[in-house]
């Protein structure tokens, strides 16, 4: 029972005002009288504005869904009549300042992580250098595994191998190869590579990211090693997004606090969380800056952990931790606007232990904005909550994420609504997807998920948003980026695939974990973007034609077998995932597919698969009875797929989880843009109040 307090006219829940007023806000000088005026004043000025962007929403996908009833074109000139489509803006660049290295002229692996997972969370702003040794031992990445049972010399000998040829290609000696290098000074090829010492490590650059050899004739490795390496450490995670949306299962005050709670301790540096492994309890805490010697002489202090960002949720959910003067929940994204830039304020003005951004900006994340109007409206946003907290004009960065396809369609109009402040745009194919089958949910039966990314209006997407963003001058000002690599263990075929991001132009790229991280690493000293940028700048923007071809299936007489596999695939995805937001509230995890491959999901995978069954029941591709079945099916599978988990608890026709899942496929037609969120909300409150689940988000 959420108990609530007065302030300002607004009803705040009560572990909502005591930390704002008890953690977030004594250090920073702002009076609590003062802060929760102004915030009333943000409300009372955006909460109608963010209400009237949604039913503009509606207004825009009604007005869709009758054309296509009507059995007439969707085409361009009928979007651009309605508004859907807005005026192109006259060429511009972006003036964003104030923008860290990492976002502006690095180029680099980037991870999302729960920011409700304390241990992942500590992981992955640590994550700015990782093990190349480790990240090639213990995966795929090289043929064959390690046996079990210590170190194996074998595998060992392959790890050595593939590092100096690595090395060879992107710091190469003189006259030799690394591997014939036996310690002695290094005669390096070009010798401004060699920048620092750390004791007897060297550490070398290559296309701005850093390379640090670890020297220890004493370790087991580097004993054994003529020049005594006994690692090599990669520059890897230059930026993390430490996430409040589709990562994390948050739905109550408890749970916001608890994300809020988090993102202050990354960014105060006092964060720590306790953890077994094995025989050991060991403690997780920041990383520090790393220091070295340059050959001037002069300390060189390099960052040791990610520059972080935080995403917010977007424009769409209201949240029981504030309500407003007549009674109705606040919009989600403007409390998290408020508090997650009040936390950030404690980095600007150096309060904790570490420093996030060393060019004094706050980055957020900001997802799921459908067109320009959205994007003005968190530009005006984001310049109340500045005016709040004493903050210059454009100190809160934006990241928009090209994942809906009115932001798509008008990608140059969004981000010249953030010229200003746009720090960040990228892609998102699942979400993408999910936008793109929900606008056209009435056109017809959509082809199968699996042949999705073959999809004209793909292409085009993926290289649109390239095309625009590099004519609107991000490059050398923000981060343009690419979408996730799901297989956390298949890091041979990630090593094999994902070099296609730099190649595209995409200065970073999410990566599912730490170890990922440092093999995709490697792809950004094979390509140089800067180069790969400047060549495609002079592209002519792929046609809009192609983004609003519409991926309906041409050939409708799918086998019963081919119908009932892609019922299966979609089914076995959306419960596997599901199950585990309900009963455990864990937001993100490696879940098994229909293969029992494991993939790192979020909502944006739920909202695919619900999104597609949708589809083919309306069209009649599939029937309600044919979908209950594969539920049947697919709920003894996932059962057995985590029979091993202790704290799983089995689907039943009754439970919390099947009914979510079940309303997610046959309530999908009606949901919002085709959001999963307002019944994953719906279902898992249920579960808490009914004490039927656990949780694993603090874990």
């Amino acid at each position: 029972m959420t108990t609530y307090c007065d302030r300002a006219g607004l009803r705040v829940a009560g572990v909502l005002a005591a930390f704002v007023e008890a953690r977030a806000l004594p250090a920073t000088g702002i009076a609590p009288d003062r802060f929760w005026a102004g915030v009333a004043a943000i409300f009372q000025r955006f909460a109608p504005e963010n209400r009237a962007l949604l039913a503009r929403r509606d207004e825009l996908q009604a007005a869709i869904d009758a054309r296509y009833a009507a059995g007439e074109a969707v085409d361009e000139s009928f979007l651009r009549g309605i508004g859907y489509l807005a005026d192109e803006p006259a060429p511009f660049r972006i003036d964003t300042s104030g923008i860290d290295a990492e976002v502006g002229q690095l180029a680099g692996p980037q991870l999302v992580v729960p920011v409700l997972n304390a241990r992942f969370l500590l992981n992955a702003a640590n994550a700015r250098w990782g093990s190349l040794y480790d990240a090639l031992y213990g995966t795929d990445a090289l043929p064959g595994t390690a046996p079990p049972g210590g170190y194996d010399a074998g595998r060992g000998a392959q790890v050595i191998a593939w590092a100096r040829q690595f090395l060879d290609r992107t710091v190469p000696l003189a006259s030799k190869s690394w591997a014939e290098w036996s310690g002695d000074a290094p005669d390096l090829a070009d010798p401004r590579q060699l920048i620092g010492r750390s004791g007897e490590n060297l550490l070398l650059r290559h296309n701005g990211l850093h390379i640090e050899l670890v020297i220890d004739r004493t370790h087991p490795i580097g004993r054994s090693d003529p020049a005594g390496i006994a690692d090599v450490l990669l520059e890897s995670a230059l930026t993390t997004i430490v996430d409040l949306e589709d990562s994390v299962a948050a739905v109550d005050a408890q749970d916001k606090v608890a994300g809020y709670a988090h993102w202050l301790g990354v960014m105060c540096g006092d964060l720590t969380v306790m953890f077994e492994k094995g025989s050991r309890r060991l403690e997780r805490r920041l990383a520090e800056d790393r220091r070295y010697v340059a050959p001037d002489g002069i300390e060189l202090v390099l960052p040791g952990r990610s520059l972080l960002f935080v995403r917010n949720v977007g424009h769409l959910m209201t949240t029981p931790a504030l309500l407003l003067p007549d009674g109705s929940e606040a919009p989600e994204g403007i409390l998290d606007a408020i508090v997650t830039s009040l936390v950030g304020l404690h980095d600007l003005m150096g309060l904790g232990r570490r420093r996030n951004s060393r060019a004094g900006s706050i980055y957020i994340v900001k997802p799921k904005m459908h067109g320009p109007e959205e994007c003005a409206f968190t530009d005006r946003l984001f310049d109340a909550v500045e005016d709040l907290l004493g903050l210059a004009r454009h100190t809160i960065k934006v990241g928009v994420m090209d994942e809906e396809r009115r932001t798509s369609a008008n990608l140059a109009a969004c981000i010249a609504a953030v010229r200003h402040r746009i720090a960040f745009i990228n892609t998102g194919f699942l979400d993408r997807t999910g936008d793109e089958m929900h606008t056209a949910m009435h056109a017809g039966p959509m082809i199968r998920k699996g042949e999705m990314k073959e999809a004209t209006w793909i292409r085009a997407y993926e290289d649109r948003n390239v095309q625009v963003g590099l004519a609107c001058g991000l490059a050398g000002r923000a981060q343009i980026g690419k979408g996730m690599w799901a297989a956390p263990d298949r890091m041979a075929d990630m090593l094999a695939h994902k070099a296609a991001h730099p190649m595209s132009g995409a200065s970073t790229a999410w990566v599912p974990s730490p170890t990922a991280a440092t093999l995709h690493a490697t792809h950004y000293h094979a390509i140089k973007v800067a180069d790969r940028q400047a060549a495609r700048a002079g592209e002519v923007v792929a046609p809009i034609a192609d983004l609003l071809t519409v991926p309906v299936a041409t050939r409708r007489n799918w086998r019963p077998e081919e119908v009932r596999a892609e019922l299966d695939n979609n089914v076995q995805g959306i419960l596997g995932y599901v199950v585990r937001w309900i009963d455990q509230g864990v937001g993100c995890s490696k879940v098994p597919d229909i293969h029992d491959v494991g993939l790192m999901e979020d909502r944006a995978t739920l909202r695919i698969s619900a999104q597609h069954l949708a589809n083919w029941l309306l069209h009649g591709v599939a029937t309600h009875e044919q979908v209950d079945a594969a539920f049947a099916r697919m709920a003894a599978r996932v059962d057995g797929q985590n029979a091993g988990d202790p704290l799983y608890r089995p689907l039943t026709p009754d439970s919390f989880a099947m009914q979510a899942a079940k309303a997610l496929v046959f309530e999908g037609v009606a949901q919002p843009n085709g959001y999963t969120e307002p019944l994953l909300h719906r279902f898992r409150l249920q579960a808490k109040s009914a004490g039927n689940m656990h949780s694993k988000s603090a874990a």
